[in-house]
């Protein structure tokens, strides 16, 4: 096919050397490279205008994710609104938030029971009917952009629902479907994997095959059994799987979440587990987007520690993501929560602090998954802190069996043997909102709601775009009522998964209700952070010492203003014994003039303290 629209010609043009080098390398076939660069110009030309427009002011502002003014949400459609239509009637209330970015929780077509939340995808063109249709999906994105939102997306490249066509056509047998998965017709190979991949959900799903008897065969199932590893080594697949983000990045998805990246590259002999070849393709799928729908980005989900997660961004020159998820200081924040104790949180924050600005990283509390405790525990282990020990006081403590604990929450994927749980909750209950409320401690629930607010400051201080999660703007708690449910009652994750509950939204303007102290809380912050040209991804951010191992001291500065931000995450009063002696600064949040020395700090407080430099 003649390539005849300039724009495509350009843009085709600056990448398609890298881009046909790196495929070339991967697969050696020139025939689907060539169908894979005609797709790409069948998708540009389907592109709406709209889009079109919104990619030519995007290309002109590359950074454009990067502003201070970035704030997102995360929501599940059907326990927010319903359905999509009910999503885009309820646009006014996002706005109310202040977010720009809502996330849309998996969405496309699942098999009921055998879904994992949305992702064993089983058509990934089709949206779940009880959620509404691919044109429902067009015209709120429509909505979104003529009301500044951009929406987010999950994709799932790792697999497929079992139910998917190509899953049903390989069950029947049909050695093209086959080979977009792993089929084996036995376990000598399987078994050989299994020497050197680790297993996801030992528990609820060990190993890392499925036997098919009606077939003979073994199949790959990394995560679930009716989630089948798709064949990434079949240039099919590759294919295939770029057509199906360019079809969506068209109904208007601005940002789109890779899922389980690290994964999607097999080889024996391997953990299966960040390959080369893994970057290879997610840096073909930036090329792909910049030359088809230039205004997506892409969002990696990378659930691993630091080192393992930065190189996901690329390099300056051949990035790959766009943004990635801060999963390790999210974790650590609620160690820092359980232990009152800022040491692991302060050298986390020195890890992130120290890399390119350029880098962009989601910080979040609470989101639709489960909390794991992948600390640094060869840092933890000089202060004579032991993995095992440590991971039973955590869930202890933040499910409320631990002493004094205000916490509530739930294990999930509970390992006896090992003692390896990962914990449930959202954050109101987390805090200690929850038990507070029940046992009618009003000084406790002034507290758990200072602690709430804490968190959330300490969120929007980080470098990066921060995430609410729906109803955390609200102080929502625990939903228990999954226990009842027979499709739910094995999966603790439902019990931060609730439906929305609007009735508490309409208590946000009851003065003195919680839910008025933390959304009008949550406001200023975010119009501060908005406003405020040091919390700007061009500032210098480094950690300060406060001389208390609970309380967290943090400088962003850019040459035009100096703030020092202060958390406490202790429940009592404390000073900060810092001596920026350089004059007078006011509190942001509560406009009180003061020293940044030897300054005082309530149990769960914070203090932005800023100055004109």
């Amino acid at each position: 096919m003649a390539k005849t629209d300039s724009i495509f010609q350009k843009r085709m043009n600056r990448h398609q050397d890298e881009l046909k080098w790196l495929y070339m390398e991967l697969y050696q076939n020139t025939d689907m490279f060539s169908e894979l660069c005609d797709k790409m110009y069948e998708y540009y030309s389907g592109r709406g205008s709209a889009l079109k427009k919104r990619d030519a002011a995007r290309e002109k502002k590359p950074g454009w994710y990067k502003k201070n003014d970035m704030l997102g949400m995360m929501l599940y459609i059907d326990n927010f609104a319903g359905n999509i239509k009910g999503v885009e009637k309820k646009l006014d209330y996002l706005e109310q938030c202040n977010v720009n970015y809502i996330h849309l929780m998996p969405f496309l077509d699942t098999i009921e029971g055998r879904s994992d939340g949305g992702y064993a995808v089983a058509d990934f063109r089709r949206v779940k009917k009880e959620l509404g249709t691919m044109e429902d999906l067009e015209s709120l994105t429509g909505a979104c952009h003529e009301k500044g939102l951009n929406v987010c997306m999950d994709f799932v490249m790792n697999h497929t629902s079992e139910e998917h066509e190509w899953a049903k056509r390989a069950r029947k047998g049909e050695g093209e479907y086959m080979s977009r998965y792993f089929f084996f017709d036995n376990d000598a190979i399987p078994a050989a994997y299994e020497r050197t991949v680790p297993q996801v959900f030992p528990v609820t799903a060990p190993g890392n095959f499925t036997y098919l008897p009606e077939i003979g065969h073994y199949v790959m199932t990394t995560f679930y059994p009716y989630q089948w590893d798709l064949n990434y080594r079949n240039p099919r697949v590759f294919n295939e799987m770029m057509y199906n983000f360019l079809f969506l990045a068209n109904k208007g998805i601005d940002i789109m979440r890779i899922d389980a990246v690290p994964y999607i590259w097999k080889e024996l002999n391997t953990s299966c587990r960040n390959l080369s070849q893994v970057h290879t393709i997610v840096r073909m799928m930036r090329m792909i987007g910049e030359i088809v729908c230039p205004s997506v980005i892409l969002l990696g989900e990378v659930v691993m520690e630091p080192e393992k997660v930065v190189p996901y961004f690329g390099t300056v020159e051949k990035p790959e993501c766009h943004m990635l998820y801060n999963v390790t200081t999210m974790a650590t924040t609620w160690n820092s929560v359980a232990t009152r104790d800022i040491r692991l949180l302060k050298q986390q924050m020195d890890i992130v602090n120290s890399l390119p600005k350029e880098y962009v990283f989601l910080n979040y509390l609470r989101c639709h998954d489960d909390i794991g405790w992948g600390l640094d525990y060869r840092y933890l282990m000089q202060f004579g802190i032991g993995e095992v020990s440590h991971k039973k006081y955590l869930n202890d403590f933040l499910t409320g069996q631990y002493s004094g604990s205000f916490a509530k929450g739930e294990l999930y994927n509970s390992d006896p043997a090992s003692g390896d749980a990962r914990l449930c909750g959202t954050t109101a209950s987390l805090c200690g909102i929850e038990k507070a409320r029940e046992e009618k401690d009003k000084e406790a629930l002034e507290k758990a709601v200072r602690l709430d607010l804490m968190l959330h400051a300490y969120m929007f201080i980080q470098s990066g775009i921060p995430v609410l999660y729906s109803g955390d703007e609200t102080g929502q708690e625990n939903d228990y009522s999954y226990h009842a449910d027979p499709a739910k009652q094995d999966d603790s994750r439902y019990l931060h998964r609730g439906k929305f509950d609007w009735k508490l939204a309409e208590k946000r303007t009851e003065k003195g209700s919680i839910q008025e102290k933390i959304f009008t809380g949550l406001e200023m912050m975010e119009k501060i952070r908005k406003k405020v040209s040091v919390f700007g991804s061009d500032s210098d951010v480094w950690t300060i010492d406060t001389w208390d191992d609970s309380i967290l001291g943090l400088i962003r500065a850019n040459g035009k203003e100096k703030l020092v931000a202060l958390f406490n995450f202790s429940g009592q009063d404390k000073t900060a014994w810092i001596n920026e002696d350089d004059g007078e600064y006011t509190d942001l949040l509560s406009g009180r003039k003061m020293q940044a020395k030897g300054v005082d700090i309530p149990g769960y407080g914070v203090y932005w303290l800023m100055k004109k430099i």
